[in-house]
């Protein structure tokens, strides 16, 4: 089934895997819901309209971009009173929710990572195909960009992030070649990046890959936005705030994000490693389930309308006690 958001020329969106993340949630029409990665609001409208008139949804997202747009395709939500907007990182879930007076959460859904509304608009700076000043804020308050890590890193910080992030083999090649550029004037647009890339790429290697700049473009918006440490941040709150039967939801697109959520879940639903023949107390038990074993991928009709969706892996999981 084709999901998308489309709310003006600018901003448009397939929403990925939608029925299967918010059905995984096992929704309750009276239930309280947070929405972490806000995007374009596919996950959110069909969620909401899941919901009775005494549930609720919270959205969080950092890009006022997509709360403003977000805003007018949910307006009939927005006026029943069944939607709050909120503009902040997913990392300040405890703190921000508490200040809503809420401690416990039916259930809350991820879509990581870049969205599609944000890859294309060129200006934005997160495409390697669209010519644009280097930027790939996510949030355009802070105050780190792309041109700041491009131009002001070191080599081995550079080749750190590339390394990492992007796990690209060719990190040190291309630090080098950014550095030397450099030297003589800053690297101020993604093409200029571009091309400093394809430069330190053989032509043998560009030859069996995707697009040389892929990997680089991916660790250099993954530092940008600290990325990694804010999945991690903001899963352990939402295990934390989760109600007993509760769910949640995550859509990852690389193995970066996919690694953090399995480890995150699997720590909370394995029980602890005890010596043998000690009793297994209740607080050695697992405060969750895993709701599907192995990742859910996208169907073959999803995948013929959004070639997007070929990377995507959704994981649940369930509060089962306190």
């Amino acid at each position: 089934m084709k999901v998308v958001v489309i709310m003006n020329n600018d901003f448009h969106h397939y929403t990925v895997m939608l029925k299967e993340a918010v059905n995984g949630l096992n929704v309750k029409a009276n239930g309280i819901y947070v929405d972490c990665t806000l995007g374009a609001a596919g996950h959110s409208k069909y969620l909401l309209l899941q919901l009775g008139k005494n549930g609720h949804l919270y959205v969080f997202d950092q890009d006022i971009t997509a709360i403003k747009h977000a805003k007018k395709h949910l307006a009939f939500f927005v006026n029943k009173g069944m939607v709050t907007f909120i503009k902040s990182n997913f990392r300040n879930l405890k703190v921000t929710l508490n200040n809503y007076d809420l401690t416990k959460i039916d259930g809350f859904i991820y879509d990581l990572g870049v969205s599609s509304a944000q890859l294309d608009q060129a200006k934005r700076g997160f495409s390697y195909q669209k010519n644009a000043t280097l930027d790939m804020r996510m949030d355009l308050d802070i105050k780190k960009t792309a041109y700041n890590v491009v131009n002001l890193y070191s080599y081995n910080d550079l080749v750190k992030i590339f390394y990492r992030y992007g796990e690209e083999k060719f990190s040190k090649q291309i630090a080098r070649k950014i550095e030397q550029a450099r030297a003589n004037k800053p690297i101020n647009t993604t093409k200029e990046l571009v091309e400093l890339i394809k430069k330190s790429i053989p032509a043998a290697a560009r030859r069996q890959r995707g697009h040389p700049a892929k990997r680089i473009f991916q660790a250099i918006r993954i530092e940008v936005n600290d990325e990694l440490d804010a999945i991690k941040d903001s899963l352990e709150q939402a295990v934390e705030l989760l109600n007993v039967n509760g769910r949640i939801s995550v859509i990852t697109f690389h193995s970066l994000e996919d690694k953090i959520v399995k480890t995150i879940f699997k720590k909370y639903s394995t029980i602890r490693n005890l010596p043998p023949n000690l009793p297994v107390l209740s607080y050695d038990q697992p405060i969750l389930k895993m709701i599907n074993r192995k990742p859910i991928i996208a169907s073959e009709d999803e995948l013929k309308e959004n070639n997007r969706s070929r990377s995507a892996k959704l994981r649940i999981v369930e509060r089962i006690r306190n």
